[in-house]
């Protein structure tokens, strides 16, 4: 805080730089509530004989938002994984992905880093069907790359390390970069495996139909049951609700700080002016009780113990209201007891 009473740019940086992080921990709360809130809204649905009755009697043979779970069954071909044998999916994900260490030029540490070199993503029409045999009913499930946490399982993992030559590891000093291998990936949504969909259910033609749904509420095909993936998304609510409180409090608490030294400052001043209006109407005072020759030297008396003369010249402000004397008693950080700025320097004052 500044003599004038304004917050120091570091406070101002300060109390920007929590509002801002505030607001986006807020904003995404509360995106993640809403979030929530729609699934924890959504028409629980049993995979069964009367699914298509409860379609038909629904406004438009639609559910906007439903929970539905099943097995998984192929429409008509399947897809083998590539390196497990009798591995049959509808989904199947391929990844390369690289692991290098990479020097931190400000730490001056080796850090891991990794990124995607190559992923293909190979999908075959599904239908969701009851656990139980003898139940004909089926539900096709649409755009399932669109969904949120698509739950495929990791069938396959293997990791390829560097060779590397003794050029090749100086190079790599050098360079900043020292690569660890590549690792490889499949992952699978199994024939057989229990998924929970959540979205839009559409009765069409006799046909029933799991699709995202409208008006941006989130697609959901997850490995998890109903619950299990409420209480998920519960949880995140709950970190980002109390991520967005501490940054609040610490804004806050900034704030009331820069206000708190405003206020001190402000009764600071408040204090000097009636100190020097007071000082004014003594001295005014005692220029009206004072003989002539007394009063030329009581102009040119210290502002403080008004017994010695004026010796000093006050800088950067100029000010000459002080002796020598009182100028040393002046508490640390010496400041002019006229305007309150810091006394960078003083310049003594001759009097001929």
């Amino acid at each position: 805080m500044d003599s004038g009473g304004r917050p120091s740019l570091g406070q101002v940086i300060l109390l920007g730089t929590s509002s801002v992080v505030t607001a986006i921990l807020y904003s995404v709360y509360r995106q993640k509530a809403q979030v929530a809130q729609e699934l924890k809204g959504a028409k629980k649905i049993h995979l069964g004989e009367d699914l298509k009755n409860i379609l038909s009697e629904a406004p438009g043979k639609c559910v906007p938002y439903a929970v539905i779970e099943g097995a998984v069954r192929s429409v008509k071909e399947t897809l083998n994984s590539q390196f497990v044998e009798n591995c049959k999916g509808v989904i199947q994900r391929l990844t390369l992905q690289e692991h290098k260490m990479v020097w931190n030029r400000t730490t001056h540490l080796w850090n891991d880093y990794s990124k995607i070199i190559h992923q293909r993503t190979n999908t075959v029409p599904f239908d969701l069907v009851p656990h139980e045999d003898g139940v004909d009913v089926a539900v096709r499930v649409l755009k399932p790359l669109e969904s949120v946490n698509l739950g495929l399982e990791t069938v396959y993992e293997k990791f390829h390390p560097s060779v590397q030559s003794f050029t090749d590891v100086i190079g790599h000093y050098i360079s900043g970069e020292r690569p660890k291998g590549i690792q490889e990936t499949e992952e699978m949504l199994k024939v057989g495996a229990t998924l929970t969909g959540v979205g839009e259910l559409v009765l069409d033609n006799n046909s029933v139909r799991l699709q995202p749904p409208k008006q941006g509420m989130q697609y959901y095909l997850s490995s998890q049951d109903f619950d299990s993936l409420l209480q998920r998304q519960e949880s995140s609510v709950k970190l980002w609700k109390i991520l967005a409180l501490v940054f609040g409090f610490a804004t806050c608490a900034t704030l009331f700080f820069i206000l708190r030294r405003q206020y001190l400052q402000w009764q600071e001043r408040l204090r000097l002016e009636q100190m020097q209006e007071e000082f004014r109407e003594r001295e005014a005072q005692l220029l009206s009780q004072a003989s002539p020759e007394d009063r030329e030297s009581l102009k040119s008396a210290c502002v403080m113990c008004l017994s010695s003369f004026k010796s000093c010249v006050f800088l950067e402000c100029g000010h000459v209201c002080s002796c020598h004397e009182c100028y040393r008693a002046l508490p640390e950080p010496k400041k002019c007891p006229i305007c309150r700025r810091k006394i960078t320097r003083v310049v003594p004052l001759y009097n001929s």
